[in-house]
């Protein structure tokens, strides 16, 4: 083999102490911790950052002075500052997210009571996303490489981007306005069977799955321009291998990126979806604590959904290593 037709030699990897991998979950595991700290921060600040008082708000203008006191040093409300932060930080150590002001009970029990509801919908909405976008995006990535099918590339393209753009809640009106009211094909609310997650699921997966089918054609059609594609036609390979074993998993790193980003997207979008179909998650319960002024539950539905994006991203950088190791010598 000739110098010209050597294969270019892989550049030198610093050597790090413990490993690249190493490395990379000190990097991730403590910015996980540094971003958790900032959120349970905010959580706490944000029942002092209101405007007024909280507990009178909650309580009523009407209420008395004695009932007023005695509902903030239940509340651990009467003390300074930074012994209330402290008292904050031991009850999550310990799964203690306060009592409600407006129900009297456990912050932790309403969420462990709604959380399951919101994941029943936000998960199949997010597996309904990548069902449809990957196969979608392959295929008008296929039939319109290099150029060709400009009328499809137009209207995959035109129809992707509007569905992108409507939000939510007004999708989920539309559902509900075609398939339960004039058609009644659906139930227009609850969650008693599985037809009852049509509509919402629907509502929560179309606009994530018309952007990523986007993004999935436009890394595919990168990746099909490449030599080791071209290689792989020139070996007279099945298509569906050039395609399924060569070009898609390259093509799904800047897909799972954003695909985790969409996930909490999805459970933020459920916050509008669930109060449109009446479901019982975490979405309904945290509006109705917002309109009561219940500020215990809102921090504590806040800072699971904190918690569940922070958990996200770092599901999405140790996938993104595992599928491309050169990531963590690169931050290393």
């Amino acid at each position: 083999m000739t110098a010209a037709t050597a294969a270019p030699a892989a550049p030198r990897v610093p050597r790090l102490r413990g490993g690249p991998w190493l490395t990379f979950a000190w990097r991730r595991l403590g910015r996980f911790a540094v971003s958790l700290w900032v959120l349970v921060t905010t959580a706490f600040l944000m029942i002092h950052l209101v405007p007024g008082d909280p507990v009178r708000a909650s309580l009523g203008l009407n209420a008395s002075a004695e009932l007023v006191e005695a509902k903030r040093r239940s509340l651990g409300l009467d003390g300074p500052l930074w012994t209330q932060y402290l008292h904050y930080l031991r009850g999550l150590l310990t799964g203690d997210f306060g009592t409600s002001m407006t129900s009297g009970q456990p912050v932790s029990e309403v969420i462990g009571d709604r959380l399951p509801g919101t994941l029943q919908l936000a998960l199949p909405a997010f597996l309904v996303t990548i069902a449809v976008a990957i196969p979608v995006g392959v295929l008008f990535a296929v039939l319109t490489r290099g150029g060709r099918r400009r009328a499809g590339e137009l209207a995959f393209t035109s129809v992707s981007v509007v569905l992108a753009t409507i939000p939510e809640f007004l999708v989920a009106v539309g559902l509900v306005s075609l398939f339960a009211v004039t058609l009644g094909w659906f139930p227009v609310a609850g969650s008693d069977d599985l037809s009852a997650y049509v509509l919402p699921v629907a509502a929560l997966a179309v606009g994530p799955a018309a952007v990523l089918s986007r993004i999935v054609r436009v890394e595919m059609l990168a990746v099909l321009g490449n030599d080791f594609v071209r290689t792989a036609r020139a070996k007279r390979l099945p298509a569906r291998l050039v395609y399924a074993r060569h070009a898609l998993p390259n093509a799904l790193t800047a897909t799972l990126t954003l695909g985790g980003l969409l996930l909490t997207g999805l459970v933020a979008g459920t916050v509008l979806v669930e109060n449109v179909f009446a479901w019982p998650g975490l979405g309904s319960s945290i509006v109705q604590s917002i309109l009561a002024k219940d500020y215990p539950l809102v921090q504590g539905i806040v800072l699971v959904y904190g918690v569940g994006v922070l958990l996200v991203n770092l599901l999405v950088d140790v996938l993104l290593a595992l599928l491309d190791p050169r990531s963590t010598i690169r931050e290393g």
